[in-house]
């Protein structure tokens, strides 16, 4: 390939998303060949191990090739697409393919060399080109074309009647089976090896019945001899299979995280029920309130709020462990993580700096995070660097859990589902509003009395919403 060739046709490689990941899952191609692109422009989707991320291409050009199908896994570095960046300048070898070794031009008296069988590229439905030059056989042997299951198939491929021929003879063992390329094909899309089919096609060709009895169940490829005058038994009941997935993207990332963090930082996990009542009303003024117009106002909110006020009150507990170093990290800032549940896997995006939000500017952020977790729009850098997440499983209906710390964090907390339940109010027993807290806490960080501390200052802003003005 010449120099001038090789700039041409320029390679854009997967780039490394996200922090140090090895590879991405090719989820939507925006372009094919033949497509013009232009710098900036996104030609595909891919899913790492945290998101999914949109690529541009950083030149302009015309596509020359797409180097992998949509589903699959290609690791950072590797060309995925070729761009010809001078489109119209004559035919030239792609970069990507290498250029082929001349052959020396045969003498004129040499004989041809044959090409084996199957390998001469064809577009299906079309058949192989005739040449125009005809071979030569080889010395002390007859040339394939005159046996007559090349010739059936020649004939067939071209749209003439194959020459009746006599029965077909068994292959000589070690020889190659006969059969058409469409049938070639079938066999390898269903893992047949034709060695082991027996063919009935003229000949001795293999037909692409032979191939789909041959991929049959044993039961299945025995013909009947004569009908059944017996009363047939029965059927017999479905047996039931299995379905395997394949591991990657967002849920291989999720299930290594958790293995990490579940046998490196020694959990611990308190629970405490409260009564939430105030805090229903205090949604609902909320959702009336002006201020917070056009906002997800929700019980949600209201935890976080409360996650926040008992972390500044606490602010050991904002913190990470460093191994490396032998250090403990405490933190200024709170970049507060909400676990999300997506199609793709859990993820867990974070509000940077949810300690400097209004109670309106958190919602606003809060509802972004849910909207663009659910669209699989949300980036890398959304999803780290996080210190302490909440997980909202009483949407599910569930009442508490022991949740996993997100590596790298000091805390989770569990918010479990709001249920009216009898209690014990002003010393009567009422319907009451009431749900429970669970708080997971890396305990090489968080002692047992400041985890505690932790959990009852939520707990006391959640029964008494009038603490977030008195405390803040």
């Amino acid at each position: 390939m010449t120099a001038n060739t090789a700039e041409r046709f320029r390679e854009f490689k997967m780039p490394d998303v996200g922090e140090g990941l090895t590879e991405a899952e090719i989820l939507k191609w925006y372009v094919q060949a033949g497509d013009t692109v232009t710098d900036g422009q996104v030609v595909c989707e891919v899913e790492t191990a945290k998101a999914a991320v949109e690529l541009p291409i950083p030149f302009n050009g015309q596509v020359a090739e797409i180097r992998f199908e949509e589903g699959a896994t290609v690791d950072v570095g590797t060309a995925i697409i070729t761009v010809d960046t001078t489109p119209g300048a004559g035919p030239a070898e792609p970069a990507a393919a290498p250029a082929p070794e001349a052959a020396p031009a045969p003498a004129a008296d040499a004989p041809a060399e044959e090409k084996p069988e199957g390998r001469q590229a064809v577009l299906v439905g079309y058949g192989v080109a005739q040449s125009s030059t005809k071979r030569r056989a080889r010395k002390g042997q007859a040339a394939p074309e005159a046996t007559p299951a090349a010739a059936a198939i020649q004939a067939e491929m071209n749209g003439h009647a194959a020459p009746v021929a006599a029965p077909p003879a068994p292959a000589a063992p070690g020889a190659r089976p006969l059969a058409k390329p469409p049938v070639r094909k079938l066999a390898k899309d269903l893992g047949i090896d034709l060695a082991g089919v027996t063919p009935t096609g003229p000949d001795g060709i293999i037909t692409r019945e032979d191939v789909h009895a041959a991929a049959a169940p044993a039961p299945a490829a025995a013909p009947v001899a004569e009908p059944v005058t017996a009363p047939a038994p029965a059927p017999a009941a479905p047996v039931l299979g299995e379905t395997r997935i394949p591991i990657k993207g967002v849920r291989k990332a999720t299930a290594q995280a958790m293995v990490n963090s579940a046998f490196t930082a020694p959990h611990v996990t308190e629970f405490v029920t409260v009564d939430v009542t105030r805090t229903m009303k205090l949604v609902q003024e909320l959702k009336q309130d002006p201020d917070m117009a056009g906002l997800r106002v929700n019980p949600l909110l209201i935890v976080a709020k409360a996650l926040l006020l008992a972390i500044r009150r606490n602010p050991d507990v904002n913190a990470s462990w460093d191994e490396a170093n032998q250090e403990i990290v405490r933190k200024d800032y709170v970049n507060l993580g909400i676990a999300a549940a997506t199609p793709r896997g859990l993820i867990v995006p974070n509000i940077k700096n949810a300690q400097a939000k209004t109670l309106p500017e958190l919602a606003t952020a809060l509802g972004d995070l849910v909207a663009t977790a659910r669209e699989g729009k949300t980036s890398p850098a959304d999803m780290s660097g996080g210190t302490v997440t909440i997980t909202n499983i009483g949407v599910f209906g569930i009442d508490t859990g022991t949740p996993i710390l997100n590596p790298g964090e000091s805390a989770i907390l569990a918010f479990g589902a709001i249920k009216l339940q009898p209690w014990i109010h002003k010393g009567k027993v009422k319907p009451r509003h009431v749900t429970t807290l669970a708080l997971s806490f890396d305990h090489r960080l968080i002692d047992g009395e400041l985890g505690s501390r932790l959990l009852a200052d939520i707990a006391a802003v959640l029964e008494q919403p009038k603490r977030l003005m008195t405390w803040g």
